[in-house]
């Protein structure tokens, strides 16, 4: 069985070797960079418009539907997770200081795809009947390009490595999180978990986006707050770390000896990967969640998917970096949470631990919720009569894998994650490029309106329908 095991395991490691390899980096980035050239360089020309976007999505529409913030933040739950606090800390201890700046390269550039997918997924969404849409990359990849064999193949792997598999691993992290910050045992954690997930997700999408637009927000404040706090008290030392960050990303303040003698090369491979990873711009999975809101106007979607990556990379993810640096336990040779655990508490004394365990509670719990939706909207699409004695196998089979997330090591289903991710990325990366015309039309139609005058532009629905693949 073990040998079985390790079979299985090479396999996998090999297949993401290829997958996750520079290729996969090029075309996330050159993704990034083609739309934001296509589009006209939305992520600075319309940097206030995303702000403004965003505060006024909360506002409810007509047909008492998913209000735009709460899609907003639906998407987010996926986004900020374990990853901001873990996945931060692996960037610095392996590709250095200049690995940060990387990562906000990466989601400026990111901001455009994100963007796109967001846009794709207004057009060719499908109502529900009860006031709410769903949508995402099957469907803009089935009626966009008529391709039924890629959508169907991105539905598989969505639900797989999002629903299950990556599900698994943001319970395993929660277990790991308190049992390691206070000691509670991990099944009881499990058991916690399940419930409060069971509570949530049987009540349908409205209640996964009621419980995103509280949980998040209020998690990634006190987070942010907390590493506030850490730069006031050591605001004399932030323009070295600047210095630092942005002089080892060229190579101009190489450090020698320690986790810090690393390569531009590095710097860039790491911070480029986890900064991807992290705000899943061109992954195909926060399509899902701006799909289903209710919006005039697909652009205007578009720009609020964009503050998701703003605050997943370019705030979250730099609060982590600036706790790290700024602590001195770069080179205290931990890397992961337990850097992260290790840089809070340095900072703010015991209460760390405990704050970082809770953090992570709460951060990977939204995931799940995020995660499980994206399971559904993507059955829905392959069994569109599956109807609910079979949405009811589903959360009960997620519930399941919660469980034996909680009590088991993870690293094979971390691997497979990581390949049945990689296979969703590819077939979203063709599906948002070869649909390029249509981003760029909708958007073009959005900018028209705007400078014609309409302080709120609304789409045409015959020149939406226009798109669809006869």
């Amino acid at each position: 069985m073990r040998e079985m095991q390790a079979m299985i395991k090479s396999f996998f490691e090999a297949s993401n070797g290829i997958l996750w390899g520079w290729g996969m980096i090029w075309i996330l980035l050159g993704t990034g960079i083609y739309y934001t050239i296509r589009l006209g360089f939305p992520q600075i020309k319309y940097f206030a418009h995303m702000f403004k976007m965003t505060l006024g999505g909360r506002k409810q529409g007509d047909k008492g539907g998913i209000t735009s913030f709460q899609a907003l933040c639906t998407g987010l739950a996926a986004q900020v997770g374990t990853g901001n606090l873990a996945g931060v800390a692996t960037a610095l201890v392996s590709g250095g200081p200049g690995a940060i700046f990387w990562m906000w390269i990466t989601a400026l550039v990111g901001m455009a795809t994100i963007m796109a997918e967001a846009i794709l997924a207004q057009v060719f969404r499908v109502d529900n009947g009860d006031g709410t849409y769903r949508g995402g990359p099957a469907y803009y990849i089935e009626k966009g390009l008529g391709q039924k064999w890629m959508s169907m193949l991105f539905s598989v792997c969505i639900i797989i490595s999002m629903a299950f598999i990556f599900n698994a691993v943001q319970c395993n992290s929660i277990a790991a999180g308190l049992h390691g910050g206070v000691g509670i045992d991990k099944r009881a954690v499990a058991a916690v978990v399940i419930v409060l997930t069971a509570l949530v997700i049987f009540g349908g999408l409205r209640r996964i986006a009621r419980v995103a637009e509280i949980i998040v927000p209020l998690m990634a404040g006190i987070y942010i707050l907390t590493a506030l706090y850490v730069i006031v008290t050591n605001i004399s030392q932030i323009p070295s770390v600047i210095k630092l960050i942005i002089g080892s990303a060229f190579g101009f303040k190489q450090m020698a000896g320690g986790v810090l003698g690393h390569t531009v090369a590095a710097a860039f491979r790491y911070g480029v990967a986890r900064g991807l990873f992290s705000n899943e711009a061109g992954m195909g999975s926060t399509p899902n969640a701006n799909a289903t809101a209710e919006v005039a106007h697909p652009v205007r979607q578009g720009f609020v998917a964009m503050m998701g990556v703003f605050v997943d990379t370019i705030v979250i993810c730099t609060a982590t970096a600036a706790i790290i640096l700024l602590s001195g336990e770069l080179e205290s040779g931990k890397t992961g949470i337990e850097l992260t655990q290790l840089a809070v508490k340095a900072s703010i004394g015991n209460f760390g631990t405990l704050l970082i365990a809770f953090a992570i509670f709460f951060f990977a719990w939204s995931s799940i919720l995020a995660n499980y939706y994206y399971g559904e909207s993507n059955i829905d699409y392959i069994f569109p009569k599956i109807g609910k004695s079979g949405i009811m196998v589903y959360r009960v089979a997620v519930l399941c894998m919660l469980y034996f997330g909680a009590v088991s090591d993870v690293p094979l289903v971390w691997e497979m994650a990581d390949f049945f991710n990689g296979i969703m990325a590819l077939v979203n990366l063709v599906g948002i490029l070869l649909l390029s015309g249509v981003t760029c039309k909708v958007f073009a139609d959005y900018r028209d309106r705007q400078m014609a005058g309409e302080p709120d532009p609304k789409a045409d629905q015959v020149f939406l329908s226009g798109f669809l693949k006869k």
